[in-house]
């Protein structure tokens, strides 16, 4: 998921308040949803519904849609070409996040309770931004962030991964999505072959793709040259 903890303070950042037209689907100049661009790319949007680390629904999700600034959508679609080659396909969690839907995340770490051994293991609910997996402002809600994994085409088989999100078709890649812990890092050993081998693969066709990843999650990547680098908004994900 997530956001990676900003290292921007918050004065810095723009808030961009849209009075958006009549129909709610119509986005803010320079946003697109991805399957215009390219509907090949697997969807999984966990925040427009409860398997996630809430379990329930995100507020600001009103569709299980990705949404992204063009630039990242097309660089995107770039990548996607590039690991159809190899019989495979992207596959995304989370894109552009609004800026209500991480307050509310925010908020709900206020409330106390024990680790959930699906997404957060080994940490207490009320220390998940302390130990920043959390965050209080997030990368995604400038619109070229997104999480995302690798599948299969085939619908092969895997071992499902004991920490994150549960997608029988993606590669192994230690964790899922969203896992709390630092089995989550890009870079964290040890860790399988297999896995290994995937998330290089992953980081290898992001960065071709002109993405970064945020080192902690090994699914986090924003576009290097993003075009709202110091603004953040707050439409709600909405269909067409």
């Amino acid at each position: 998921m997530r956001q990676a903890i900003q290292r921007i303070g918050f004065c810095a950042l723009t808030v961009a308040a849209f009075v958006l037209p009549t129909h709610a689907d119509i986005l803010p100049a320079g946003f697109v949803r991805l399957a215009d661009i390219d509907p090949s790319i697997r969807q999984d949007i966990r925040y427009a519904g409860s398997d996630n680390f809430l379990h329930r629904k995100v507020t600001g999700y009103d569709a299980p849609v990705c949404i992204l600034t063009r630039q990242a959508a097309e660089a995107l679609s770039g990548v996607q070409k590039a690991i159809a080659a190899r019989g495979r396909t992207l596959v995304v969690f989370d894109c552009y996040r609004p800026a209500r839907a991480v307050a509310d995340m925010a908020e709900w770490t206020r409330k106390s309770g024990p680790p959930d051994p699906q997404w957060y293991p080994k940490v207490r609910r009320g220390d998940l931004v302390a130990k920043g997996y959390v965050a209080r402002l997030s990368a995604h809600s400038r619109g070229s962030t997104v999480d995302l994994a690798i599948a299969r085409t085939d619908h092969g088989s895997r071992p499902k991964p004991t920490c994150g999100a549960i997608d029988a078709d993606t590669l192994d890649f230690g964790t899922g999505f969203d896992c709390f812990d630092p089995m989550s890092e890009t870079a964290h050993r040890p860790l399988g072959k297999e896995a290994v081998a995937s998330r290089k693969m992953l980081v290898d066709a992001m960065r071709a793709g002109g993405f970064v990843n945020y080192p902690r999650e090994w699914w986090h990547f924003t576009l290097a040259d993003e075009p709202f680098a110091k603004e953040r908004f707050d439409f709600p994900v909405t269909a067409e």
